[in-house]
């Protein structure tokens, strides 16, 4: 499929649009569809759009940083990406824009189950194979892409460039001037099946001779291919169809509120605290410090403190309980050489007031220093597990932390890093059943046993013979 060709019809079907004259007001029929569609195009605000990164030079990104399933990366983290490319790559930079791109593109026209002759990405995946640098990044913040044109500009220096084949083959490069290149690539909405995979076989085409013409001129690039907006949009149920009307059966869900996490910073971000839930009792008297903990600008963070092996995160709230009061995170961070990998543990939470301090006992929150920590219940309630327990028995102080999570050593922006959960894998359930299972097989193999030992006799006595007579049965 020709690229000019179809962007030239989507022109004239946008000009054609215009002259067009617009229904009236008070043609109330189509209300639901206009309020459909801004539901859906809030969704799609939401959602997130497929990045990949290639280069011509090689070590620009180190295998580390591979992405897990299901990380959504920020505008923040993304630079961490590109800068090494940018200043220590080529100057050159080719970015291929898509209307639209979803990371289910890939598995739907991919050969994702071994079949390249089906894949629809035959010179995108030529090229990943063949490059020495490569970085993939499934889920990138839709905010992150729609400023990237404008963050290399400023990172190159350079303003871009729209060009296409024709005007592609008259530039002449050059590999100590940077250049900003970029290509737009359109996608089809039509819900046929065959129209989305020719489209992005005529991109995909268009990638492969972009990338051939400058490998014949030799010239070193970086390239990214990446979308303006998902081509799938996940459907949301509390804006559509609670806001349209409600299905039958359907119960409205309750949509909790979601708060910014805690984060101190000096330089950057340092600790990041969240909860869903933040209480606390003294004498029996509970406060909710949630709201005056999470989304506030002004929250009292004296006596915090970070470095690589050591960091405190303290709360400090006015006139709780009457009095003032502080609590103390402690984290600290050491390296194991059994696994060859630094583990974080908090040692201890510390509440001060009245010049008293309250120790309790948290060293089951622990972790890999790469990852975050997180738990349904961090609590001193026997309800909710009693992961807090008390340095002194009884206590005038509990504590509940519903939804917890807390990240003190290798924090990227505000946002956390994968977590690692108390939750245990062996239930009470499972333990009932692989007992069971056990004294099931143990019954099993004594009886087998049994059966096994079983000796017959090697003598029989005859009727017409003499008698005989056994002296030892073996």
């Amino acid at each position: 499929m020709d690229c000019e060709a179809v962007m030239a019809a989507m022109v004239a079907g946008r000009m054609q649009a215009r002259m067009r004259r617009a229904p009236a007001i008070w043609q109330v029929q189509w209300l639901p569809l206009l309020l459909m569609a801004l539901a859906v195009a809030a969704a799609a605000a939401e959602q997130q759009v497929p990045l990949v990164l290639w280069s011509s030079d090689r070590d620009l990104w180190a295998p580390a940083a591979d992405i897990h399933e299901g990380h959504i990366t920020s505008d923040m983290q993304l630079s961490t990406y590109l800068d090494p490319a940018l200043e220590l790559g080529p100057r050159n930079v080719l970015l291929f824009l898509q209307d639209k791109l979803s990371i289910e593109d890939f598995t739907a026209y991919g050969g994702v189950f071994g079949n390249k002759q089906d894949s629809t990405f035959s010179n995108l995946e030529n090229a990943l194979e063949l490059a020495p640098s490569s970085l993939v990044l499934p889920a990138v913040d839709w905010y992150a892409v729609s400023t990237l044109t404008t963050y290399l500009q400023e990172k190159l220096g350079a303003s871009p460039l729209h060009v296409d084949l024709a005007t592609l083959q008259e530039l002449k490069l050059n590999a100590s001037l940077p250049a900003l290149l970029l290509i737009r690539l359109p996608y089809t909405a039509s819900s046929g099946l065959m129209a989305p995979r020719e489209v992005l076989t005529g991109n995909d085409k268009v990638i492969g001779q972009v990338l051939s013409t400058l490998k014949s001129e030799d010239v070193p690039y970086t390239a990214a291919l990446t979308a303006v907006r998902p081509s799938r949009v996940a459907r949301d149920v509390a804006m559509v169809a609670g806001g349209l009307g409600r299905q039958l059966l359907q119960k409205q869900p309750v949509s909790a509120e979601i708060h910014p996490p805690v984060s101190y910073n000096d330089t950057t971000p340092r600790i990041l605290f969240w909860a869903q839930n933040f209480s606390v009792a003294y004498k029996g008297h509970w406060e909710d410090l949630t709201p005056i903990t999470f989304g506030v600008q002004d929250l009292n963070l004296t006596g915090s403190f970070w470095n690589d092996s050591i960091a405190r995160l303290a709360l400090t709230y006015e006139q709780l309980f009457g009095t003032t009061v502080t609590f103390r995170f402690t984290l600290v961070n050491r390296f194991y050489p059994v696994s060859a990998r630094h583990w974080f543990t908090m040692e201890r939470l510390e509440i001060h007031s009245n010049g008293s301090i309250v120790y309790f006992n948290v060293s089951q929150i622990t972790g890999p220093s790469i990852y975050s920590f997180h738990c349904q219940y961090v609590s001193s309630l026997k309800a909710e597990g009693s992961l807090l327990v008390p340095g002194t028995q009884p206590s005038l102080w509990q504590m509940s932390l519903q939804d917890f999570q807390i990240q003190a050593f290798n924090v990227t922006g505000e946002q956390f890093s994968y977590a690692s959960d108390c939750a245990g894998f062996f239930s009470p359930g499972i333990w009932m059943g692989l007992l069971t299972s056990l004294f099931m097989l143990f019954i099993f193999t004594y009886g087998l046993h049994m059966i096994l030992s079983l000796k017959t006799m090697d003598r029989f006595d005859y009727h017409k013979g003499p008698s005989i007579t056994l002296t030892q049965i073996v």
